[in-house]
């Protein structure tokens, strides 16, 4: 028979323990509930974390009584304890939360906190690997050669700000996507922006004085058409296999503010090679920028999004001059226009996968033929996103991350789940399925 993962706790130093004889419990929006969707190991990319500042939720294995963990003393010291979660690798969707309370400590730094715990042989965590694709495996970014690629193709565009923004992100962030810039393979970051039209909550790249640190810097010298150009056309042509690139990052504002600067950089592309593809990650903030684009001859449009919702889209969003509304034109104008469109989903267990929100997000993937839903979790403080998101939006019990996912796939025939870009030749072949 097998036994219940044990709750994780951490001593003020950070170390990671075993509780004696508590089991996990796992938070699912506002309720924490006891072990449920069996649990995954911990992959080996992945790590334990300990949140600050917040007390472990317990489950005793004889009462079935949750209790809150206060207080422990291990090898003869009393301390109070912090709750541990897990940090997980691309190509995993978190299905729960730690389940925690906040004691009194700081709003948490910005990661996606998931919910872990020890099992018989070792740390787990409650997740669903939903991309297998290895080229975003983790063993093949940060590599010994990094710095000497990053000055190599540095002296090849001296002084180009596209690639001043991508070394800190390479060697300080270590962003996959910038270093894929640098190693010349697969999807490569061009940075435009540095200003925004929303005032996300959990922005990466700027956050108010009483916010937690923002993960990024963000850039703060918008580069030229030629630059963005230059930098893209060298990675279409030189690239191997599945080549992209891709406007709007983490370390920078809204792609759209400067949708004039990208069109020019898009026609420079395309006026010299035919190869790979020309993507953009978007809020769909403004339509006409958009669809200036396109005309340019992007053919692929990421919108981010953490509802279909009106309400709860705009209290995360905080969009200026432009609501759900425009969202919604610029998913219609992509799908009416031939681009390759998918989600960029920014789920959150048991708000994202509410009823009502799951019945949004269904109707959205099927009204407008939606390709592709990225798999992405919100990270954010949970406690912060749960005030952003309560009383607005849809309600409804939450269904689970799992059944949200297979009621998207239900609501789209060939809709494909997974955590990272296509390439041309996979969304060709993904197409022609759909078809037979």
């Amino acid at each position: 028979m097998t036994s219940a993962p044990k709750l994780l706790f951490a001593d003020p130093k950070g170390r990671v323990m075993e509780h004696p004889y508590l089991l996990a419990t796992l938070r699912s929006g506002e309720e924490l509930v006891p072990p449920q969707d069996k649990p995954i190991p911990l992959p080996s990319a992945g790590r334990l974390v300990h949140l600050p500042g917040r007390l472990p939720v317990g489950l005793h294995p004889e009462t079935g009584e949750l209790e809150l963990v206060r207080e422990m003393k291990v090898g003869g010291k009393t301390f109070v304890p912090n709750a541990v979660g897990a940090l997980l690798p691309p190509g995993y969707t978190r299905t729960f939360l730690p389940g925690e309370v906040k004691g009194s400590g700081p709003v948490l730094p910005q990661w996606a906190y998931t919910a872990a715990a020890w099992g018989e042989d070792g740390p787990v965590a409650w997740a669903i690997h939903t991309d297998r694709r290895s080229h975003w495996d983790p063993e093949r970014y940060s590599t010994p050669d990094m710095k000497a690629l990053v000055e190599r193709h540095m002296a090849r565009f001296p002084d180009n700000r596209v690639l001043k923004q991508l070394k800190t992100c390479a060697l300080l962030y270590r962003c996959f996507t910038s270093q894929n810039t640098f190693y010349v393979r697969d999807e490569a970051a061009i940075p435009a922006s540095v200003m925004c039209n929303a005032r996300c909550v959990g922005c990466i790249s700027d956050q108010p004085a009483d916010g937690p640190p923002a993960s990024h810097e963000r850039m703060d010298d918008g580069p030229s058409a030629e630059e963005m150009g230059a930098i893209g056309l060298f990675h279409l042509e030189n690239a191997p296999g599945r080549t992209m690139v891709s406007f709007g990052q983490g370390c920078e504002g809204e792609p759209l503010t400067r949708w004039k600067f990208i069109a020019e950089a898009i026609r420079y592309m395309r006026a010299r090679t035919d190869k790979g593809s020309i993507n953009i990650n978007t809020n769909g903030s403004l339509t006409q920028g958009l669809e200036a684009l396109l005309d340019a001859g992007l053919d692929a449009v990421r919108v981010s999004l953490n509802a279909a919702t009106k309400g709860l889209y705009e209290a995360y969003y905080k969009p200026v001059k432009y609501g759900w509304e425009d969202v919604e034109a610029s998913i219609a104008l992509a799908r009416e226009r031939g681009a390759y469109l998918a989600l960029n989903l920014l789920l959150f267990p048991g708000v994202t996968d509410r009823e009502g929100e799951v019945k949004a997000l269904e109707r959205l993937v099927k009204k407008y033929k939606v390709d592709q839903v990225q798999t992405r979790p919100l990270a954010i403080d949970p406690l912060q996103y749960l005030e952003v998101a309560r009383d607005v939006g849809a309600g409804g019990e939450p269904v689970g991350i799992r059944e949200l996912l297979h009621r998207l796939k239900a609501a789209r025939p060939g809709l494909i789940i997974g955590n990272f870009a296509r390439g041309l030749e996979e969304r060709e072949n993904a197409a022609g399925a759909r078809r037979r």
